[in-house]
């Protein structure tokens, strides 16, 4: 007898337990800075924005990003002024208490992304306007790919700077440390990390933006030392309770079409220290879920990652969407697109144990719920992206 899509669709209400932290369900709210934390305080409408997700069953939402205690962590971007949150100072932390507590009154889960714009940060703005921004090797990177970044703002990203001292490295590995331990004190479920797109964790990783000779460069596996002492010092800080996530992409902001791994081998030299230093679910981004990663098999990135570390993996990418984000090939408008089957498919091959929802959240708050009670879901609004509702 064929199974039908109801029934399928239940395996992914499943629950799943990572350390301490158990989840209703398998789907994540990704985590996309909505600029909504003036002076670096979440706002209520944000908390709210939040709420109203977890009211329609998403499993674990993700806040983020959160910039974290180092002056050059965020600032502004693409002609936006920073309203990014920050995971310290008094005022600040008292409206994530107050978000916290939100979050769980109504039975969620919620996690705190960690985030460091490295290179992406945009000197003279943000909260520390006369902080050096953080780059491994002075360099933004190339200028010459196929950017997702505006032409205006890259030409200011793209002057040189200095390289960060080693001094300054340790400096900011503390500082994920002390956001990690007022998160936990808040009581954030679990701490995830911002490692891809060619933040800052990423820029020490990719070959393009790290050229040093010192501990923090060298080949592909003595790269990821930054982003392993990152994982260290949390680990350090939260316990072995707290669940520690990690995203990851190949692609970055300077270059859609780099790769941080051109083959499984390589992915395993980025991953494999990462897992052993603790990290417990690895969130491989990419733009569309159901693209393959490595000629001569199905898997995604995800599903790569997972193969390979034997550890959790979160799938994500244009699920419910047409198009993918930073899509500059699209010759349709971005619409809302029925590939559950395909999710399916993949989730139960034991590709990936978690989905993280994006866009499509932003469209519709009760996205999740319709899939659980099979309702119609809702076509895409334009105006999705550009409010918090």
């Amino acid at each position: 007898m064929q199974t039908s899509r109801t029934e399928r669709v239940a395996a992914l209400f499943q629950p799943m337990s990572l350390r301490s932290l158990t989840v209703k369900n398998r789907f994540v709210m990704s985590p996309m800075n909505r600029n909504a934390a003036p002076n670096g305080v979440p706002s209520v409408e944000f908390a709210q924005y939040l709420r109203r997700r977890v009211d329609g069953e998403v499993g674990l939402i993700t806040a983020g990003g959160i910039g974290v205690d180092s002056p050059a962590s965020c600032g502004a971007g693409h002609g936006r002024e920073c309203a990014v949150p920050l995971l310290h100072g008094d005022e600040a932390l008292a409206a994530w208490q107050r978000l916290v507590d939100l979050i769980h009154a109504g039975g969620g889960k919620i996690a705190a992304q960690l985030w460091h714009m490295g290179v992406m940060y945009l000197p003279g703005s943000g909260y520390h306007p006369d902080a050096k921004a953080a780059r491994p090797s002075g360099t933004w990177g190339p200028t010459d790919r196929r950017s997702m970044v505006e032409p205006e703002h890259m030409h200011h990203l793209a002057v040189p700077g200095e390289p960060l001292t080693d001094a300054e490295i340790v400096e900011i590995v503390a500082g994920y440390g002390r956001s990690a331990r007022n998160a936990k004190a808040l009581g954030f479920d679990a701490i995830t990390v911002h490692g891809g797109n060619g933040y800052l964790p990423d820029s020490f990783m990719w070959e393009e933006t790290n050229l040093r000779t010192d501990r923090w460069g060298g080949n592909r596996r003595e790269r990821t030392r930054f982003a392993v002492e990152i994982v260290n010092t949390l680990r350090r800080e939260v316990g072995d309770n707290v669940p520690v996530f990690w995203r990851f992409t190949q692609w970055k902001h300077q270059d859609r079409d780099a790769k941080l791994a051109h083959t499984p081998a390589e992915l395993e030299d980025v991953l494999g220290p990462l897992s052993d230093a603790g990290v417990d679910v690895f969130d491989a981004a990419q733009f569309k879920f159901d693209a393959a990663e490595f000629p001569g098999s199905p898997l995604n990135l995800a599903g790569w990652a997972k193969k390979i570390t034997g550890k959790p993996s979160m799938t994500t990418g244009a699920v419910g969407l047409r198009n993918a984000h930073f899509d500059p090939e699209a010759e349709q408008p971005q619409a809302s697109i029925d590939n559950l089957d395909g999710l399916l498919a993949r989730f139960e091959r034991g590709e990936f144990d978690l989905v993280a929802l994006g866009r499509s959240l932003l469209n519709d708050a009760q996205l999740v719920h319709k899939l659980h009670t099979g309702e119609t879901l809702k076509a895409w609004d334009p105006a999705a992206t550009r409010s918090l509702n």
